[in-house]
């Protein structure tokens, strides 16, 4: 008996829940408490948040484990003690005590809904299993005698004999199901089923892994590692529908099986062009809820879609795209304006579901398919009211990852949202305020849309606590669109705060951190709440700043406006390229005009001290000729000065720009006024005119438009509350001139720097 009480260690039951289901109706502390229990314990813990308002009484199983514990206890006898109401609460898997009414548009089965599919065709009952197929049921009696026959005849049990109990005890009413796992006679005879494996088919393992199923057995449970092992064994021996069904049985089981998947795609690494159309579908669907794909078996996946393109209907498409979504697993470019050509051809026919999973690997690939965009425009605002908030902001999500702004679906979700805020978890709270700023664009209920949201945050700080960049997100969608909750930005920037958001997050935040302080500086002069320490800022502008120098020196189109508007203006000194406002993640060409509209040489970092160093000047006697004059102030002296220039009174040499500190610009000044004995220099003067030249792309702007994202928008709103005035060379002006004379850039430039500054 003690290695049976051992093999069937007790495993704590939980509640499960639908991440998608919740309650509306409860308090907020209830709200705030989200269970880290996981979907069948397997989906991620974030995107498997439990709602625990529902109250479900759960039989401790400790105490039914006790009755392994009676040694007088007759097999079985706990059949007819059990009452209707803790057996239903126990029974996790077939009564789904979580479920609110169907017609709730929160509902959604994180289990069942992905497997909608497989209903579409006969071919998948082959090789997927279907919990609606039941054997013939057994009654209580029956099952209590084949428990004592277990018990009477464990020594002498054939293993097929063992598999056929197994099979018919799964077949039990569900309401007997926990009462069964509590029994010592089926501990034993899964005890038996272990010491029997090797004697076992994989047909028989098969039928008992189904069995195991059914019963709901707890997926962390000991033995299964036993049965797991043996499934690895088994693989080559077995056929793709078998290996199918294997990997679909683990999947309603709840366990991840690794070692077995791995095994099963090496397998399909040699046999993928065997794959028919379903079982293509659902390896698919497989591998995505694995989350784990070798990508060369991907590829080899791809082309076989090509060649079933033509069969595949719109919710297998919705299907293929969820699973390489999932599983992190690009398209091609053909592939997806292919399934965006099917989606196209019947819409109205294609399922909400469907139509998000769509979207989502259209966002993962940022493929632009037009057509498909416009059409989603027209049915969306129809659709978003009957869809659960998750579905709402994966539909809102992928239009701003697309740059898609649709003023109907925008205003659609907006309208549905504040009534039905309190089912958003902090994910959805955070992408949608994102996807709003992002897109720069405010709905018509914007008071009540953004009030709500924010409330909700204040709400949800216990779960924000755990997903701290959630929280980051939102208050940058917020800045985006000039929204400042003075109490959240306190709390984020504060160091408690900062250190946890470092800790836990699995996505690095410094740079949302550092956005989020410089903005405040600059649009919230009244704020004296907690800011970023120096230090933290210094890492969050060179991290920034090395990511836009490297972007922009990639870019032939920008090295050329550089280079036009140094010889345009006199030189390097005249101007800079840095980031004015490290925060907002981009770079500017910066120029400087005086009060005469003459371009002023700032720049101190344009020619190097070790360069300058070398011009040697006397202190009096220099005749200062129209030609010394242009190369100083056009930045061409390096190299043009042959020799050395020593005064007439055997004075050693003066060196110039010895002091590091001094700017580069200045020290020209400096050159020309102490050689001609002038008064103090006149590029010393503070600038009248501050010129911002920014030369933008497509990615800056809505698909489609002239209107700019959320997070350029609000760059050139600090840029002019500092004084700049903003230059755009924009792409679809700048662009074609790159084909065009040197003369022409050159006058678009001049024209663009001096009537800005008018």
């Amino acid at each position: 008996m003690a290695a049976i009480l051992q093999l069937l260690k007790p495993i704590r039951y939980w509640t499960f829940c639908n991440p998608f289901t919740y309650s509306a109706t409860q308090s907020v502390a209830w709200r705030n408490m989200r269970s880290y229990v996981w979907h069948k314990g397997q989906n991620s813990p974030e995107n498997s948040l439990c709602h625990p308002a529902r109250k479900v009484n759960i039989c401790s199983t400790s105490a039914a484990w006790r009755i392994l514990t009676t040694g007088n206890t007759l097999p079985g006898l706990e059949f007819s003690r059990a009452s209707a109401s803790q057996a239903s609460t126990l029974n996790l898997h077939s009564s789904r005590a979580m479920r609110i009414n169907e017609e709730d548009v929160e509902t959604f089965d994180s289990l069942e809904d992905p497997r909608v599919f497989l209903q579409l065709r006969p071919e998948y009952q082959l090789h997927s299993y279907n919990r609606s197929v039941t054997c013939q049921p057994l009654s209580v009696s029956e099952g209590e005698l084949i428990l004592h026959k277990v018990t009477v005849y464990q020594d002498n049990l054939q293993p097929q004999i063992i598999v056929d109990y197994i099979c018919k005890l799964s077949s039990l009413p569900a309401e007997q199901h926990p009462v069964l796992l509590s029994s010592t006679s089926f501990a034993l005879l899964c005890q038996l089923s272990v010491k029997n494996i090797h004697l076992f088919d994989a047909p028989d393992l098969i039928s008992i892994l189904k069995a195991f199923v059914s019963l709901g057995i707890p997926h962390s449970h000991s033995m299964l590692d036993v049965f797991e092992t043996n499934f690895c064994h088994k693989v080559w021996e077995m056929s793709l529908d078998q290996l199918l069904l294997v990997a679909d049985l683990w999947r309603y089981l709840g366990r991840r099986v690794p070692r077995f998947l791995k095994i099963f795609f090496s397998y399909l690494n040699l046999h993928w062009k065997d794959l028919s159309l379903s079982q293509l579908i659902h390896l698919i669907y497989i591998i995505g809820e694995s989350r784990q794909a070798p990508q060369d078996l991907m590829q080899k996946l791809e082309s076989l879609i090509l060649k079933y393109i033509d069969l595949i209907n719109l919710e297998e498409v919705g299907s293929v795209c969820l699973g390489f979504f999932k599983s992190s697993s690009g398209l091609s470019e053909f592939v997806m304006r292919k399934f965006g050509d099917l989606a196209c051809a019947d819409m109205q026919h294609l399922s909400s579901y469907a139509l998000v999973n769509i979207l989502k690997m259209f966002r993962f690939t940022h493929v632009d398919h037009v057509n498909f965009m416009k059409q989603f425009g027209q049915i969306a605002p129809q659709r978003i009211p009957s869809l659960g908030v998750q579905g709402v902001m994966h539909l809102t999500l992928a239009c701003s990852a697309l740059r898609f702004l649709d003023e109907r679906v925008m205003n659609a979700v907006a309208a549905s949202l504040p009534p039905r805020v309190a089912y958003c978890r902090s994910k959805d709270v955070a992408k949608i305020l994102w996807s709003f700023g992002t897109l720069n664009y405010k709905p018509p209920n914007a008071e009540e849309f953004y009030s709500s949201l924010i409330n909700e945050i204040h709400r949800k700080m216990l779960e924000f606590n755990r997903y701290p960049e959630h929280l980051l997100t939102c208050l940058l969608g917020l800045a985006f669109s000039e929204y400042f909750p003075v109490e959240l930005i306190d709390f984020a920037l504060s160091p408690g705060f900062v250190r946890l958001a470092q800790e836990r997050s699995k996505f690095e935040v410094t740079k949302e951190l550092y956005t989020l302080d410089g903005t405040v500086g600059i649009e919230c002069p009244d704020y004296r709440g907690n800011r970023l320490s120096s230090q933290l800022q210094q890492e969050g502008s060179e991290m920034l700043w090395n990511l836009a120098r490297k972007d922009m020196s990639s870019k032939p189109e920008f090295l050329e406006a550089l280079f036009l508007l140094e010889t345009m203006l006199g030189g390097p000194q005249y101007v800079k390229h840095h980031m004015i406002l490290p925060h907002t993640r981009s770079s500017d060409l910066e120029v400087q005009l005086d009060v005469n509209m003459k371009p002023l040489p700032f720049n101190r970092e344009a020619i190097p001290i070790e360069d300058v160093a070398k011009l040697r000047l006397k202190h009096v006697g220099v005749n200062l000729t129209d030609d010394l004059m242009n190369q100083l102030l056009k930045g061409k002296s390096r190299g043009h000065f042959q020799g050395e220039i020593e005064s007439d009174s055997g004075q050693q040499p003066l060196k110039l720009e010895e002091e590091t500190a001094k700017p580069v610009g200045s020290s020209l000044c400096n050159k020309v006024d102490r050689l001609a004995g002038l008064s103090p220099p006149t590029c010393l003067q503070a600038p009248q005119v501050k010129l911002a030249i920014q030369l933008t792309n497509r990615n800056q702007y809505c698909y489609g438009s002239r209107d700019l994202l959320g997070l350029h928008n609000m760059k050139r709103r600090q840029l002019n509350q500092l004084g700049y005035r903003v230059v755009e060379l924009s792409h679809w002006e700048w662009l074609p001139l790159l084909k065009r004379t040197r003369l022409e850039k050159l006058a678009f430039l001049h024209e663009k720097v001096f009537t800005s500054a008018l």
